[in-house]
């Protein structure tokens, strides 16, 4: 068993957004039942203490937390790395002051779009501009910044423009990351699944870019599994490098494991995160390669994919033990090959994430 290096803190589901492509379960936790600040520092205690060396403070939008300057001044104090993911649209220059005062390390910052108008839509509300501002007191603040961008049908064409406004806000890291069709990208796939040429001609446009600013700007694409045929090694295997919780207290190998039916989550109520960690039976369930079936099992690709997608193969199959269908090899391969071949076929509408703002 290995230890993990990353604690994902779902501060909050709460958000001033709608993204169509959110990663957020259908089902968003209340208000009312998020952790406090008080259980978050004794979480960040028994996670460095289990091995984790950086935190990535996300949601929802985190910054809706109050008490988010006290969650980082006791990840400071442990030493832990912070990276604040953000929508930024609460954010002021004050705010984040407070937040470098405490010992804020770095920003992830999403932007939808290049088009401020498409990105608007996609967001569900005119923060563009906001946003663009927001790149600009981040680096003013000497913290590294990475953009990150989900691609998608309706803004892959603007890849390049993409990469232009990720040089002007003086961006170290670009993320363009496709769409991961889950939760309510999966719900929205029909709107945002892009077409083969068009990815092809994104790539395209990245690679160049990263020739371009090698040793400037670092660009990661993340080509959408639906379309090579081969599995995303998810989170770097189940239950091997990322620990994350939720909102409300759930301890999980992944952002989804929540999604999946009949896995026996536990809370951190129900014990230390080392304990949870090594032993619990959500951790257990496929880890390592017991738990495979063919064609994974005999696969020399296992132990770089370990399989897939559990959430994935769970969405599509109702099996989470299932290969995950974006490979080529398993047997519902077809479910994905479908979706494929109908990207692009006809304008469809976009069920947008309900917003929670609530204090």
């Amino acid at each position: 068993m290995t230890r993990p290096y990353t604690l994902v803190a779902e501060l909050t589901h709460r958000c001033p957004l709608a993204c169509v492509y959110c990663s957020n379960p259908l089902t968003l936790a209340r208000a009312a039942d998020e952790l406090d600040a008080g259980t978050w520092i004794r979480l960040l205690h028994e996670a460095e203490a289990l091995g984790v060396v950086q935190v990535q403070l996300t949601g929802g939008e985190p910054l809706v937390r109050l008490d988010l300057e006290r969650i980082v001044t006791a990840a400071r104090a442990l030493g832990l790395y912070t990276n604040l993911v953000t929508s930024g649209v609460p954010l002021d220059e004050a705010r984040l002051a407070a937040l470098v005062a405490s010992g804020l390390d770095a920003v992830q910052l999403s932007l939808q779009d290049a088009d401020a108008a498409a990105g608007d839509r996609m967001a569900g509300r005119t923060v563009a501009r906001r946003k663009r501002a927001v790149a600009r007191w981040v680096r003013a603040a000497g913290l590294p910044l990475t953009l990150n961008v989900v691609l998608h049908r309706g803004n892959m064409a603007r890849t390049d423009r993409v990469i232009a406004l990720a040089e002007e806000l003086g961006a170290q890291r670009l993320e363009l990351a496709n769409a991961q069709y889950l939760g309510w990208a999966l719900a929205n796939r029909a709107a945002l699944l892009p077409t083969e040429a068009q990815i092809d001609a994104a790539h395209a446009a990245a690679r160049a870019a990263c020739e371009r600013l090698r040793g400037v700007m670092e660009i990661v694409f993340v080509r959408p599994d639906y379309h090579r045929g081969v599995p995303k090694p998810c989170m770097d295997g189940w239950g091997r490098r990322y620990l994350v919780v939720t909102p409300e207290g759930r301890v999980q190998p992944c952002h989804l494991a929540s999604t999946i039916a009949g896995l026996p989550l536990p809370t951190v109520r129900d014990g230390p995160l080392e304990r949870l960690w090594a032993s619990s039976p959500a951790f257990e369930a496929f880890r390592g390669e017991a738990w495979m079936e063919e064609p994974c099992r005999s696969c020399p690709q296992r132990t770089i994919d370990f399989g897939g997608c559990r959430c994935q193969a769970f969405a599509l199959t109702g099996r989470a033990a299932a290969t995950d269908p974006a490979c080529r090899l398993a047997p519902e391969h077809h479910l994905v090959a479908a979706a494929r071949r109908d990207a692009g076929a006809a304008a469809v509408s976009a069920v947008y994430r309900r917003r929670m703002v609530t204090a």
